[in-house]
């Protein structure tokens, strides 16, 4: 019995992209053999699945092995969490997003995600990890700001919050309506180099965290954003035991996937038309579900219209470093 594991991006075959580099996918756990596999999601390949049984805690994830929850747990079949509370506690006892890893002797790079005009954000991650956190978040485009041991890539982080009041996140709302009204290539490059020069010149800058020259990297290419309708898309909700997602991958950002759906309720939902609606998908809410072949031909998960502007505030933070 295979359950997802959620969505996930690697380098290598035909799902690759452009830049030869990351490919989203997503992922499957089987308990009784403890196994993992992944499947692709390329540009339109179809997609028909069904929710099967009960959704179930994946458990928690350590040294690159999957440790099955022990309650059995069933969660909300709606959400975006993969675990249950004992899981997830546990799964933050060793854990940089918690700050419960100062330890952790790996170098850490500091760098700024912009998603959209407005909203740049300042986070870090592991040096060996290189892009991947920046395309799991979603980010369009991105720049480092330096490299150097975690403390101080968490001191950076602190100081470009206090000083220039740059967030740490942003709530997925935000990332999403972005998306559908991106300035060109030159302009998010320029503002996140103002952002860069800004951050260099600060007081505070820890010694041990070496500069790195600007260079910006976009994203949109990358992610197949010129595919999203600029006229807003519809968002499908959460899964229940028999609920059916039938349709054709349009495009991929972070763990959002764009999907031309067929759907009952095309003619009334935005983004509909000779192609059918497309809307995108938390691919997170498939985390912990058995999914089986979908029996019928229309999509029954429940298909909402999304805010056409998204705010800027907080969110909860997606996944870890």
């Amino acid at each position: 019995m295979w359950r997802c594991t959620g969505p996930r991006w690697s380098g290598g075959g035909p799902a690759a992209g452009p830049e030869g580099r990351f490919g989203q996918r997503l992922g499957w756990y089987c308990a009784e053999r403890d196994a993992e596999r992944v499947s692709l999601l390329p540009r339109g390949k179809a997609l028909a699945f069904a929710a099967v049984g009960e959704r179930r805690c994946l458990g928690v994830r350590r040294a690159g092995r999957w440790l099955v929850c022990p309650y059995g747990a069933v969660l909300d079949g709606g959400g975006v969490k993969d675990q249950c509370p004992r899981c997830a506690q546990l799964d933050r006892s060793r854990s940089v997003a918690a700050d419960t890893m100062a330890d952790d002797p790996r170098p850490y790079g500091v760098y700024l995600a912009y998603f959209g005009p407005g909203l740049v954000k300042v986070g870090i991650t592991a040096a060996e990890r290189g892009a991947a956190r920046l395309v799991e978040q979603g980010a369009v485009a991105y720049a480092w700001l330096g490299r150097g041991p975690l403390m101080a890539a968490r001191r950076a982080e602190a100081v470009l919050g206090s000083a220039l009041g740059v967030p740490d996140r942003f709530a997925k709302e935000a990332k999403r309506a972005a998306r559908g009204a991106l300035p060109p290539v030159a302009e998010r490059a320029a503002e996140l180099a103002e952002l860069y020069g800004a951050a260099r010149e600060l007081a505070g800058w820890p010694e041990s965290l070496e500069p790195v020259e600007f260079a910006c990297a976009d994203h949109s290419e990358l992610f197949g954003l010129a595919r999203v309708p600029a006229g807003g898309v519809a968002e499908l909700g959460g899964l229940r035991a028999g609920a059916e997602v039938v349709g054709e991958v349009v495009a991929g950002a972070g763990a959002d996937v764009y999907l031309r759906l067929r759907s009952d309720g095309a003619a009334a939902a935005p983004g509909g038309g000779a192609g059918g609606v497309v809307a995108v998908l938390d691919a997170r809410v498939l985390s912990g579900w058995v999914l089986g072949a979908a029996r019928g031909r229309v999509t029954t998960v429940p298909v909402r219209r999304v805010a056409e502007s998204g705010g800027a505030g907080g969110g909860e933070q997606e996944g870890l470093f």
